[in-house]
């Protein structure tokens, strides 16, 4: 970081011209992870799979106080197993589920609401999972929570089943969004044909964001990488990534009926390319929605 010591920038190459190349030049070299890295994702992983469990055993005080201390909970975790959490965690309850990147974690928790819980453990190597799950606080998807939960799910399903080597970097955003576009169109929020729909980009009204990422050690890593390596480029083994869809009802949204605003759902894993198509590295966590509240009953009974 420059401007931090003049003297020390003045003795160094401070061209930034060949800091951006050279930034270019690691985030290339970082798509690709070797057997150690992978057995740091995977410890990275498992911690954070262990720091949901005990969020949802804690889902009682957390209704007690806020979402503070879900927040509380997971960090615990990520302080005692790593080095810290790799981001700052999204602990978002109710409406504050339909604002993507919700850090404040300051809102209720309320029984009949859903809890959007998007956390990593980072080790102390400095690699990071990203995982998220979405809870219905009390145990019970409502029939609406149940729809556009399902609906995710069956996107992300779409998009994992996309991932695999020699396919095209986009392919699993592509059949995600696609899924997507089918229930959206189906429900009446945004007008058919679905492959119009799609070609127009309307789900993005209520998807507000991509599909996945690669992810090491930044959250988003290789993130400077060449177009060409990354978003335009194809799978290979060795590579993780995430796919996480999602559906956002904003609870101002008068265009949709009452029952579905303030609804917001993200399903997101962890994946490595193999050889033959991948390995989800988070599926000690239930996905499901049937999987999940059976989840919610056996930790939080």
């Amino acid at each position: 970081m420059r401007g931090v010591a003049p003297d020390l920038d003045a003795a160094l190459d401070t061209d930034e011209e060949r800091d951006d190349e050279f930034e270019t030049a690691v985030s290339g070299l970082r798509l690709i992870k070797d057997a150690w890295e992978i057995g740091e994702m995977r410890r990275a992983v498992d911690s954070t799979v262990r720091g949901f469990t005990d969020v949802v055993r804690e889902l009682s005080q957390a209704v007690a106080t806020s979402e503070r201390w879900i927040e509380g909970t997971f960090f615990r975790r990520a302080r005692v197993e790593g080095n810290h959490v790799g981001y700052g965690s999204i602990c978002a309850a109710g409406e504050h589920a339909t604002i993507m990147h919700w850090t404040d974690n300051d809102g209720p928790v309320r029984p009949g609401e859903l809890l959007l819980l998007d956390a990593g453990v980072e080790t102390h190597s400095l690699y990071t999972a990203d995982v998220t799950r979405t809870l219905p606080i009390n145990g019970t998807f409502t029939p609406v929570q149940r729809r556009v939960y399902d609906a995710v799910f069956e996107a992300q399903e779409a998009g994992m089943a996309a991932v695999k080597p020699g396919a095209r970097y986009r392919d699993f955003h592509e059949a995600a969004q696609r899924s997507l576009v089918e229930r959206l169109v189906e429900w009446g929020f945004i007008e058919g044909p679905a492959e119009r729909a799609y070609e127009l980009a309307l789900q993005r009204r209520f998807t507000m964001a991509g599909t996945g990422h690669m992810l090491g050690l930044d959250v988003h890593d290789c993130a400077q990488a060449r177009s060409e390596e990354y978003v335009d480029g194809v799978l290979e083994p060795g590579m993780v990534l995430t796919v996480e869809p999602g559906l956002y009802f904003q609870p101002d949204d008068l265009t949709v009926p009452e029952e579905w605003r303030g609804i917001g759902v993200r399903i997101e894993d962890d994946l490595l390319v193999t050889a033959d198509g991948y390995e989800n590295l988070s599926a000690g966590l239930p996905r499901s929605a049937d999987e999940v509240e059976a989840w919610i009953r056996e930790f939080a009974g």
